[in-house]
């Protein structure tokens, strides 16, 4: 495997308008996700910006960043326009998607991502899930649950289904999906040249479009499940994470 790991980043955004540029410990938003990719020392990172001020923000700390089409419908659409301008000679077999919310991951989950593919070849994509623990994060359709089968202390097993409901039924742990993907390159480019599906409609959940084409994707399980920043709230909290370590990283 060869990856390149792909940041997408806009700065429309519903509930944290400019949120890529958002400062955190004295740096945009986007430049701290950048650097946890550098951290994690799988392979060359680009950021897939959609504007020019996102762009400049990473050449200026040193980072690569490609343009992409700001009317581009999803994140995965635009890590694919990235990669296919960053690598049109196609060295890169293995597409890691970073989200740009991220800044405080660690590098054990990046790595994590890149299990499901190493140990199956006919894996398509790989993600992330980690147990639920609390009652009422299994209720909240916010927390998007995977329906993964984990045998024993498996560490990798094939990803059935994602709802927003809990779900399986019965007795047994239920597993709260990560949104880290890690695509083999040719299944990235079919993923986004398939139509939403009708259940990916539905539920709202872009990863349904695959399962309902036949594709194979896989989850890695791990302890932790990755703080986002998705709100003004998210974004305090986050400040004061990085301000309680003494550091900008």
């Amino acid at each position: 495997m060869n990856p390149i790991l792909v940041i997408p980043a806009r700065m429309a955004s519903t509930r944290l308008p400019g949120k890529p540029l958002v400062d955190i410990s004295g740096v945009p938003m986007i430049v701290q996700v950048w650097r946890r990719g550098m951290e994690a020392d799988i392979g060359p990172v680009i950021v897939a910006a959609a504007e020019q001020e996102i762009a400049d923000a990473i050449t200026d700390a040193g980072g690569k960043a490609v343009l992409t089409d700001p009317n581009l419908p999803s994140g995965s659409d635009r890590i694919f326009e990235a990669v296919e301008r960053a690598d049109p000679d196609r060295r890169h077999d293995t597409v890691v998607n970073l989200q740009g919310d991220l800044p405080a991951l660690d590098r054990a989950t990046v790595h994590a991502s890149l299990k499901p593919l190493k140990a199956d070849a006919d894996v398509d994509i790989a993600t992330l899930v980690a147990e639920i623990h609390d009652p009422d994060e299994l209720q909240n359709p916010n927390v998007v649950k995977a329906v993964v089968g984990f045998d024993g202390a498996q560490q990798t097993a094939r990803a059935l289904w994602f709802s927003r409901l809990p779900a399986p039924g019965g007795d047994g742990p239920h597993w709260h999906h990560i949104g880290l993907y890690t695509y083999r390159r040719a299944a990235l480019a079919r993923f986004v040249s398939l139509p939403p599906s009708v259940l990916e409609k539905r539920e709202k959940l872009e990863q349904l479009r695959a399962l309902e084409n036949g594709m194979r994707m896989d989850a890695a399980r791990v302890e932790t499940i990755p703080f986002g920043v998705d709100t003004p709230d998210d974004l305090e909290k986050m400040r004061a994470l990085f301000a309680s370590r003494g550091s900008d990283t």
